[in-house]
């Protein structure tokens, strides 16, 4: 390897969707593998780095296309793609057809490589950070008889409902648990259960090994189509045939000698190590990360086309992401509200990447609940009228308190001449009353008012109220002809100034 990139590993997670969090598992593991070669790796959610290669995961829940020009992007597949399979957009199955991919199982390939070869299969073994503290409690001694965690459908709930018949208590979780909050669960276990979702029967090794890892004991299902990787063949207590599920759970699940078994078969799990298949994806990336720059001008400066405030309501994937806060990490910490900005305006990125901010160079700008919260809402009413083209909207959102006033935004509207605006003002577009669920709805019932501005062209009679509003005439030309020079100095005779009358 000739040379280890940076790597950032980027979840991608619709507003309020926790369900992303489940990707945490994976991108840690790919974490703890790229380390061990020496690269720097760095991890977050929605936002990429344009000084790394991106592996990204979770883009079947949206990807803006646009990205991949600006950032190196490999996707890691984790759907069980094929006849069978999950039903993911054709959206994604095209993103996955014109990009680099990495996956966990080769049976997904054919749903989308041209070429399997190209593609890097990688597995999830054994991850020696989660490894139990010595403190945990005993297999024997642990409170929960059998956990089961994942999406519910029938095929699972029968499967279920069989291993209660035999008098082994499951518990699910009752809330989507993820990460540090579902693993202390996993450890107060005596296993954990699994049973495919899918007629693919795909195993599921992305939840077995940190299930593993944790020191807890993995039970499957092991149905006639099911692969096995390997390490798990003799890490997993695999359940075989018609009546191997009952034999299990009625004669051996908490007998001692199962006890036994099971910690001889953790004992085993540990002995896997992948470092050769994660040299091979490092290796992998750096080639695809030279190859990207070599073909996209990734260093030109990024002229965003759409702009947020208040980075803490959820970061917007494609947008350019302002706050005023670096906690919530924003692609720039900055305060729009605090000063007239002198466009164009030359920034970096949070990563360094350079940026550049241009008059009319915004379609839409969502403020949020921004103004209300600025010290000086004018300054970023007047910031946002520059920053957007014709037609281009701000959106903004205020609290609904007593006193609120529905006209709220009429001072940026009619009060534009005031305001020093010449060439272009504010309009109404809409406004709209708001849940607290984002519902449109009466005004008694509501927790948000927003407000919708379109900028647009002043009229001839709007600039000529606007010029009487202002200090001086506007510009008013200096009426020379282009040609004529202008005198250096007075002439040298003068004419004497004419008598005062009297």
């Amino acid at each position: 390897m000739n040379s280890i990139p940076a790597v950032h590993l980027v979840v991608m997670q619709p507003a309020g969707y926790v369900h992303s969090l489940g990707f945490l598992d994976q991108a840690r593991y790919l974490r703890h593998q790229f380390r061990r070669f020496g690269a720097e790796v760095t991890l977050a959610k929605n936002r990429l780095r344009e000084d790394a290669v991106n592996i990204v995961f979770g883009a079947h829940l949206g990807f803006p296309a646009a990205w991949k020009q600006r950032h190196a992007c490999i996707f890691f597949n984790l759907e069980q793609l094929g006849a069978g399979g999950a039903q993911v957009g054709d959206d994604y199955l095209k993103l996955l057809r014109g990009s680099a991919v990495v996956d966990y199982d080769a049976a997904n390939l054919a749903a989308y490589a041209a070429d399997p070869s190209e593609v890097p299969v990688v597995p999830f073994l054994h991850a020696p950070y989660l490894e139990p503290a010595g403190d945990e409690l005993p297999l024997e001694q642990r409170p929960i008889d059998l956990l089961f965690f994942g999406s519910m459908n029938p095929r699972r709930q029968a499967f279920l409902q069989r291993i209660e018949s035999c008098g082994v208590k499951v518990t699910g979780l009752t809330h989507a648990l993820y990460g540090p909050e579902r693993d202390r669960l996993v450890r107060q276990a005596k296993a954990v259960i699994n049973c495919h979702f899918y007629e693919t029967s795909r195993f599921e090794q992305a939840r077995a090994f940190h299930c593993l890892s944790l020191g807890t004991p993995f039970v499957s299902e092991r149905g006639p189509n099911t692969v096995v990787p390997a390490g798990f063949e003799d890490a997993v207590q695999w359940l075989r045939g018609d009546d191997g599920l009952e034999h299990y759970f009625r004669h051996e699940f908490r007998s001692a000698a199962g006890f036994d078994a099971a910690r001889a078969r953790l004992a085993a799990w540990r002995c896997h190590d992948p470092m050769e298949a994660y040299a091979d994806l490092l290796a992998f990336a750096a080639g695809y990360l030279r190859g990207h720059r070599q073909t996209h001008d990734a260093l030109s400066a990024w002229r965003p086309r759409q702009m947020q405030l208040e980075t803490a309501a959820g970061y917007r994937p494609g947008w350019l992401n302002l706050d005023r806060e670096a906690r919530h990490e924003p692609d720039v910490v900055a305060d729009l509200g605090a000063e007239p900005l002198e466009l164009p305006l030359e920034l970096g990125t949070r990563f360094g990447s350079p940026l550049r901010l241009e008059a009319g160079g915004l379609e839409r700008l969502c403020a949020g609940r921004a103004l209300e919260r600025s010290p000086d809402a004018d300054t970023l009413v007047g910031n946002a009228l520059a920053l957007l083209q014709p037609g281009g909207e701000l959106e903004m959102d205020f609290a609904v308190r007593p006193g609120l006033d529905a006209s709220r935004w009429q001072p940026w509207c009619d009060g534009y001449a005031e305001r020093g605006w010449f060439d272009h003002r504010f309009e109404l577009a809409q406004s709209r009353w708001l849940d607290a669920q984002g519902r449109e709805g009466a005004p008694e019932a509501a927790a948000l008012l927003r407000i919708v501005l379109r900028k647009r062209d002043t009229t001839l009679a709007e600039r000529m109220h606007a010029r009487t509003w202002q200090a001086g005439f506007g510009g008013v030309p200096d009426d020379l002809p282009a040609d004529e020079p202008v005198a250096a100095s007075a002439p040298e005779h003068a004419a004497e100034p004419a008598a005062a009358s009297h």
